[in-house]
């Protein structure tokens, strides 16, 4: 019984170091549970199946990483406004620094996308966007001609979805499309929490000639439930300096742009 208990208790502490780290390493998890890596696996197995968390398939369960779970709750507005800011701040300026006068943009709702519009100059470009923040942020430049996607608005993430917005795009094209992105996984692409979101975000793909993800590092090993496209549908990829060498190594292989910032 004794065995039983600690078994228990050392899925239950696996479990939270997924949830407050987003990833574990099993040569880590080993030394600190005093287990083997075999145990460890057996451990990760277990709570994998159950759906507690999910296989981080870029790096393999067996190299140790594993991803928090693909049903993790969506992060408050505020919050994600405020963390990680400085890498989105890096990350908004390099995006903007690829756009050139004459070129018509798409930013997807994020706040990463907020802090692209807030380093484009007052240029003569067009933006097409169905978030508020980037509204909010372009409203200023007045040399910049801004396409507002209309729609239902969802206050959760101040952006507009429904079946409006994705008809406004049929008749668009855009040279970037510039995809926020919520988790980033090397195995299922990259995902959202919001179903009308990913809707939304496909069709973008659809009309965009080139598409380029910007993300923090913390997006990386994340599964979120609805799928938006595989990385190898990317075209660029920017993102900070804490970008994991798996990441790196397979946007080179699969010829994504990476940059970062």
């Amino acid at each position: 019984m004794a065995a039983t208990r600690d078994t228990s208790h050392r899925r239950q502490q696996i479990s939270e170091l997924v949830r407050q780290h987003g990833s574990v390493q099993v040569s880590s998890l080993a030394q600190q549970f005093g287990v083997s890596p075999q145990t460890v696996r057996k451990d990760l197995r277990y709570l994998s199946e159950r759906g507690v968390m999910a296989r981080a398939y870029g790096g393999g369960i067996d190299s140790g990483a594993v991803s928090a779970p693909a049903t993790a709750a969506e992060p408050h507005y505020e919050a994600k406004r405020t963390v990680y800011l400085d890498e989105k701040r890096r990350i908004g300026a390099r995006a903007a620094a690829m756009v050139k006068p004459g070129d018509t943009i798409a930013l997807d709702s994020g706040t990463t996308s907020i802090q692209l519009a807030e380093a484009l100059p007052d240029i003569d470009i067009t933006v097409v966007t169905n978030d508020f923040g980037v509204l909010t942020a372009l409203s200023p430049k007045t040399r910049i001609n801004l396409v507002m996607l209309g729609g239902e608005l969802r206050r959760k993430n101040m952006a507009f979805y429904g079946g409006l917005t994705v008809e406004a795009l049929d008749a668009l094209h855009v040279d970037l499309l510039f995809l926020g992105v919520d988790g980033f996984d090397l195995e299922r692409g990259i995902t959202t929490h919001y179903e009308p979101e990913a809707m939304l975000n496909r069709k973008m793909v659809e009309a965009a000639q080139a598409i380029v993800a910007i993300t923090d590092s913390s997006k990386f090993g994340r599964v979120c439930l609805h799928r938006i496209i595989p990385i190898s549908g990317l075209d660029a990829l920017i993102t900070d300096t804490g970008t994991p060498d798996d990441v790196a190594q397979a946007c080179r292989a699969l010829g994504v742009d990476l940059q970062l910032a």
